[in-house]
């Protein structure tokens, strides 16, 4: 492998559920022009091919994480993440804890995201997907169903952006994605299992840390980013009275200068 001709670590973006690479298309061109970054869809989301008879465990999707790099040549990475790419961070935080990960992580930004998924406040669509058998639906979902799923992910103080929602279902529809959401939302009941272990992944992490959050999430609540910083005191802590669950969405231009400005306050690793 052969580290970055970016003369600072790369930034990896680590997407969340139901969404994909594009959610942060807003994003990544306002990002520091030193720095490479590296937007992919995790299996199971937008372009993938959508395999069924993968597991799309968290752990997996790591180890995907993991792979994708080392095919890349990529040696060391700052990793930016939103929703359930909080989780995969965790995990890689945890590896790295180990000393078991594949690369050299030099730090990690989380947005909104169910950090502690005793504090999530599930959308009503969320909780009918976790009620539907664990595997791959026998027909498309109905775009209407999908469209009221994600309008409960906004709120009426943060609506979705003019187009927000039809892209995130073109990218959910995908491949014939939408048949897998009883399988990959599973991500939530894994979440449960695994709390403790994620929790110290992320509190245990030796390196630069911070979180940007939208303080009008009905889902991922800010009291959840104050938890971690409790746990972990000197974190930063960033927020936007104005912005949900979407950051990248919502507010790209405004998140963008947030982690400019934080990067630009951590030590150059390239």
């Amino acid at each position: 492998m052969v580290e970055s001709n970016h003369p600072a670590s790369p930034v990896v973006i680590l997407h969340g559920f139901p969404g994909s690479s594009r959610d942060w298309a807003e994003v990544v061109p306002r990002l520091p022009r030193e720095r490479a970054v590296v937007t992919f869809d995790f299996p199971g989301y937008g372009s993938d091919a959508k395999d069924p008879r993968r597991s799309y465990s968290l752990f997996e999707q790591a180890t995907y994480v993991e792979e994708l790099l080392a095919a890349r040549g990529i040696t060391n990475c700052v990793l930016l993440a939103h929703d359930m790419g909080d989780t995969v961070a965790a995990e890689l935080a945890a590896r790295h804890n180990a000393g078991s990960l594949t690369f050299r992580l030099d730090g990690i930004v989380l947005t909104n995201g169910s950090i502690f998924i005793d504090m999530a406040q599930l959308t009503r669509g969320q909780r009918l997907t976790l009620k539907l058998p664990a595997r791959r639906l026998p027909f498309r979902l109905p775009t209407g169903v999908i469209r009221r799923s994600l309008e409960e992910s906004f709120t009426e103080e943060c609506p979705p952006p003019p187009g927000a929602i039809d892209a995130l279902i073109e990218e959910i529809r995908r491949n014939k994605g939408d048949r897998l959401m009883p399988v990959l939302i599973r991500y939530i009941e894994e979440r449960r299992r695994h709390q403790d272990h994620w929790t110290a992944g992320l509190v245990d992490y030796d390196g630069p840390h911070a979180l940007i959050w939208g303080e009008q999430d009905p889902i991922a609540v800010l009291p959840m980013a104050e938890r971690l910083v409790s746990m972990r005191p000197g974190t930063p802590l960033v927020t936007f009275p104005d912005v949900g669950h979407w950051p990248s969405i919502e507010a790209p231009a405004e998140l963008a200068a947030a982690v400019t400005s934080l990067l630009a306050g951590w030590p150059s690793r390239g």
